[in-house]
């Protein structure tokens, strides 16, 4: 049987080479070049389980041949779920932990993914046995957090252990149905000769938990650091080998958090779960509209109230827009929570077809509550906030705003144009200025009244009331 061997690849081109050198040869990029062990795949898929073919196709650790399977076959199989007890969570993991699933959750340092993690497992209990593998705490400070947090010391255990060798060892014998790694950095296999947090070791330490997962059916969550760019440190491979990828995000000095889907096998991407931070810890958000709305004392110039949506969950978030004589001979375009390129564009769609004019004016667009929206129904939000601030003129009380504006001034639907209504109706808003074709059979939902528009003019007009 062949051996295994090492290899050195460039991180930024993948290229191959049998010994380590300062500079790759393919691309020409410096201190690129990571070890990784190159073994047969007999060898990588061994692990000491003995399991038979995973019910998906996969072959298990006795090396079975997959076999092809139509589909119809398994179509009606549904993943195993449990709920983890706390809603905001299971929304965003698309209703529950899957069985043998492996989730990476990523953020700011301090920001709560250990708290969030040993909460999940504080929840779960006895229903659903865990282990919590720390490798950057000792075992006193996982107990004394979890006596902070109020939670029950009897049904969780720790491991304070950086080889994935030892952790594979002794978590088999204890049988988890849950395992948490904090942080996947921090683990190293023995097989490599790399620092731990370098390329090689991340990968082939993911590797291995990716198949322990899937072999033995133990749902898997692995706590990821950020680079100062906000990506998840290590390489970009470990995204594609995990179920699910998750971001915790927040402003600094606030105490909500936002945990994001940006992939998700098992449920909708760019979901989204809410979170306050207490002194017990992280807490569910059951209404997050109400925490990005202003509690304007009345109308107020600069601001528009638009509903946007989330995964499968419409929220309300408050567009805010600063528009002020510029001293400079290029006037600034700042957006934050929007896409910078976007507000040049609709700022030069108000000038042309609404007639309006920003050129010689500083722009500040800002969405409160520090929520990114990646949607296209922020369009007319915005250039309404940036009219009303220019004409220091408010819109009207109680008035909701969503759609899509195009580069000739049409007004284009956007997706769950009833939905988004329905959210806004329940949060007592009277008015709505939406595209006309997402006008509702009845131009009245609730006691709100709903006036569709199909130009940028017609839609300045109603926002005039």
């Amino acid at each position: 049987m062949a051996k295994a061997r090492t290899a050195y690849v460039c991180g930024d081109c993948g290229a191959e080479h049998s010994k380590w050198q300062g500079q790759c040869m393919a691309c020409g990029a410096w201190n690129t070049l990571s070890e990784f062990v190159v073994q047969p795949a007999k060898a990588a898929s061994g692990g000491g389980v003995s399991v038979g073919a995973h019910r998906d196709g996969y072959a298990g650790a006795r090396g079975e041949a997959a076999k092809v399977t139509p589909l119809t076959a398994v179509a009606t199989e549904v993943e195993a779920r449990t709920l983890t007890g706390i809603g905001e969570l299971d929304r965003v993991l698309g209703g529950g932990l899957v069985e043998g699933s492996v989730v990476l959750i990523g953020g700011d340092p301090g920001i709560g993914k250990s708290t969030l993690l040993l909460q999940m497992l504080g929840t779960l209990g006895e229903r659903l046995p865990g282990v919590y593998v720390t490798g950057e705490e000792s075992l006193a400070q996982v107990a004394s957090r979890a006596q902070r947090l109020g939670l029950p010391l009897e049904p969780l255990q720790a491991l304070a252990e950086t080889c994935i060798e030892r952790i594979l060892e002794q978590v088999r014998d204890s049988h988890p149905k849950v395992l948490i790694i904090d942080s996947i950095q921090t683990i190293w296999t023995d097989l490599l000769t790399a620092a731990p947090g370098s390329v090689s070791q991340v990968r082939e330490s993911a590797a291995k938990l990716t198949r322990f997962a899937k072999q033995t059916g133990t749902s898997v969550l692995l706590v990821g650091h950020v680079t100062k760019e906000g990506g998840i440190a290590g390489p970009r491979v470990l995204e594609h080998m995990v179920d699910a990828v998750l971001y915790f995000e927040g402003e600094a000095g606030s105490r909500f958090r936002v945990l994001r889907a940006f992939k998700n096998r098992f449920g909708a991407v760019n979901e989204l779960g809410v979170f306050a931070m207490s002194d017990k810890g992280l807490r569910e958000v059951p209404n997050p509209s109400a925490i990005f709305l202003s509690a304007h004392q009345g109308p107020t110039s600069g601001s528009a109230i638009m509903v946007t949506r989330e995964g499968t969950r419409p929220l309300l978030v408050e567009v805010q827009a600063l528009v002020d004589q510029s001293s400079l001979g290029n006037p600034r375009r700042v957006a934050l929570g929007l896409e910078q390129n976007r507000l040049a564009m609709l700022l030069a769609v108000l000038h042309r077809h609404g007639g309006v004019a920003a050129y010689d004016q500083d722009v500040f667009v800002n969405v409160v509550g520090g929520i990114r929206v990646q949607e296209t129904a922020a369009d007319l939000p915005v250039l309404l906030a940036v009219r009303s601030s220019l004409h220091d003129r408010p819109l009207p009380d109680k008035t909701v705003v969503f759609g899509e504006v195009g580069l000739s001034g049409e007004i284009r639907p956007v997706p769950n144009g009833e939905e988004r209504l329905k959210e806004a109706a329940h949060h007592g808003f009277l008015r709505a200025i939406v595209p006309k074709a997402n006008l509702p059979k009845k131009k009245r939902i609730g006691e709100m009244q709903v006036v569709g528009v199909d130009r940028l003019d017609q839609a300045l007009d109603a926002a005039d009331g």
